[in-house]
């Protein structure tokens, strides 16, 4: 849950990297939620209106962590354009060390005061 808050703390951060289990772990969540909210739409409002609003308030932070996972793999953000290929790139390891889009998101990662693993 704790990686699936840090992209929404991230929503309009369209630079630097996002490691494979911050992109997996929100897209999970995400889905999740996206369940949930179309369950409850359908048997408790009998509209989709929850579920519509909930996507419109994560599209921005969906759009911006996949930038940041292609940047991560060194590619440009616009990758996430070409389909079946982002997803290829999306499963992929990110380039070890430096790229041109910054820090490796896996060394000295810290989230909540806790060193992750790597």
């Amino acid at each position: 849950m704790n990686w699936y808050l840090e992209v929404l703390k991230k929503f309009a951060v369209f630079n630097g990297r996002a490691r494979r289990k911050e992109y997996w772990m929100f897209i999970l969540f995400n889905t999740i939620f996206s369940i949930v909210f179309s369950f409850v739409d359908t048997l408790l409002i009998g509209s989709e209106i929850t579920s519509n609003l909930y996507s419109l308030v994560v599209l921005v932070p969906s759009i911006a962590v996949g930038i940041r996972r292609m940047h991560d793999v060194g590619k440009s953000g616009w990758f996430i354009l070409i389909p079946i290929y982002n997803l290829i790139l999306a499963i992929r390891e990110g380039d070890k060390g430096e790229n041109e889009y910054g820090q490796d998101p896996k060394v000295g990662t810290v989230l909540n005061n806790d060193i992750l693993d790597v």
